[in-house]
């Protein structure tokens, strides 16, 4: 029976990571039509940033369903399923190999779900290419006026529809707004998994945390990490904060914490980071943020996004007790909304998709790339999920027509670990000895 006629909506969200997991989950909440009923199964793409169940709790979300797929046994689940809307929450690349996987199993189809992507968060790298490989979606959905003014011209600018862009909001931003300083008077420094990418720069910003404490021994400073070691996020992490931190002298006043961010910055006062979009977070609850210059203002760091925003600025003026104050329009421009529209932010979206879904059925799902305009491109990207150009099963990919067994999850396992291991331990080394 229709979602319309039934008031319940089924969605679908496929994602490769916490942090996506937390966006698609988040954003099937916040596009729903009005008055619908959202029934939410979730799919975990497997590789080296699946979640594990304590980052999927910390994320706070729940679903009907959960449950870990390679893209063949996700492909495969979406030949059975009947779902009104499917969120695709992943890299460019996984999105463009979905898509292209989806067409075939939907082919001739009369019924399909409304398709969405989107990016997790700020957009500072990889634009153009990100763009075309989320193309074909019925919604691609920009965080910001800025955003979405941006990926329409990348889409007319290559003579791609560009019509699915639609503009929102970050889907977790929220909380209460900062009213006052807290007793004691906090510093949260929001740490990232790939940037800074060496131990040198890493370092030197612990190191500066830690002598902010001592400088001011009356303020609680709070080091906010994102995992814990073993485990992956959107990003590699392989020099984690916590093995850092080890054999330093720490004040009694310093700490390293976990969580969800919203209670973290529940007690902030001011919020660190080098281009975190819980920067973003703080700047919609009004709580005093700072983007630090101390290792330069540079596009690999992507503090360059917030070039404009008043928030940059260095431990060293923090610690003279700088104050930032944020450039309103700049704050505006970004989808913050700290000024109370937030709510009507996804208004668009959910018209879109209450129309699309109103209308009867949709058509085939058409790709910017096919192996007519990128056939240097598009093999690559599909045979990486085991889809051959055309968006079939290449020969030997993950069987998905029955449940893995006990062995074959223990090698699935073992197989993650061994890789992990590579990337934290093995990797780091052979980099030093190269530099030698």
């Amino acid at each position: 029976m229709p979602a319309s006629a039934t008031q319940t909506l089924r969605v679908a969200v496929l994602a490769d990571s916490d942090t996506r997991w937390k966006w698609g989950s988040l954003t099937a909440n916040r596009i729903a039509p009005p008055h619908s009923d959202i029934s939410l199964d979730g799919y975990l793409l497997r590789g080296r940033a699946t979640p594990t169940a304590r980052q999927l709790t910390e994320v706070g979300v729940t679903a009907d369903s959960l449950r870990e797929v390679t893209a063949v046994e996700f492909l495969r689940a979406m030949e059975k399923e009947s779902y009104d809307v499917l969120i695709l929450s992943l890299v460019g690349g996984g999105v463009q190999a979905m898509l292209h996987g989806l067409a075939r199993v939907w082919d001739g189809r009369t019924k399909r779900p409304v398709v969405v992507t989107g990016y997790v968060g700020v957009v500072y790298e990889k634009l153009t290419d990100g763009l075309l490989l989320r193309h074909g979606a019925d919604l691609v959905l920009a965080n910001s006026r800025q955003d979405a003014d941006r990926f329409k011209a990348v889409y007319d600018g290559v003579g791609a529809d560009s019509s699915s862009v639609t503009e929102v909001a970050l889907p977790f931003l929220g909380g209460d707004t900062y009213t006052g300083e807290h007793d004691p008077y906090t510093v949260v420094f929001a740490v990232q998994p790939s940037v800074p990418d060496n131990r040198r720069d890493r370092n030197y910003l612990l190191d500066r945390a830690i002598q902010h404490a001592r400088f001011h021994p009356n303020r609680e400073v709070l080091l906010k990490l994102r995992s814990k070691p073993g485990e992956h996020t959107t990003h590699i992490e392989e020099l984690p904060y916590q093995k850092l931190v080890q054999g330093k002298d720490l004040p009694a006043n310093f700490r390293l914490v976990y969580g969800h961010m919203g209670e973290v910055l529940d007690r902030t006062d001011l919020l660190v980071t080098i281009s975190s979009t819980a920067a973003l977070e703080s700047l919609h609850r009004r709580i005093p943020t700072v983007v630090l210059t101390d290792l330069g203002v540079r596009e690999g760091l992507g503090n360059h996004h917030f070039v404009g925003s008043g928030c940059l600025a260095s431990w060293e003026q923090l610690d003279a007790g700088y104050r930032p104050v944020p450039d309103a329009e700049w704050v505006a421009r970004q989808g913050v909304l700290a000024d109370g529209s937030y709510e009507t932010a996804f208004d668009a979206a959910r018209e879109r998709i209450a129309k699309l879904l109103a209308g009867g059925d949709l058509p085939a799902l058409k790709p910017y790339y096919t192996p007519e305009t990128a056939p240097g491109y598009l093999p690559g990207i599909l045979a990486r999920h085991h889809l051959g150009p055309d968006g079939t099963p290449l020969p030997g990919a993950p069987a998905a027509d029955k449940e893995p067994g006990p062995v074959r999850q223990i090698v699935r396992r073992a197989a993650r670990g061994a890789y992990r291991h590579g990337v934290q331990r093995v990797a780091p080394v052979i980099r030093r000895m190269g530099e030698l």
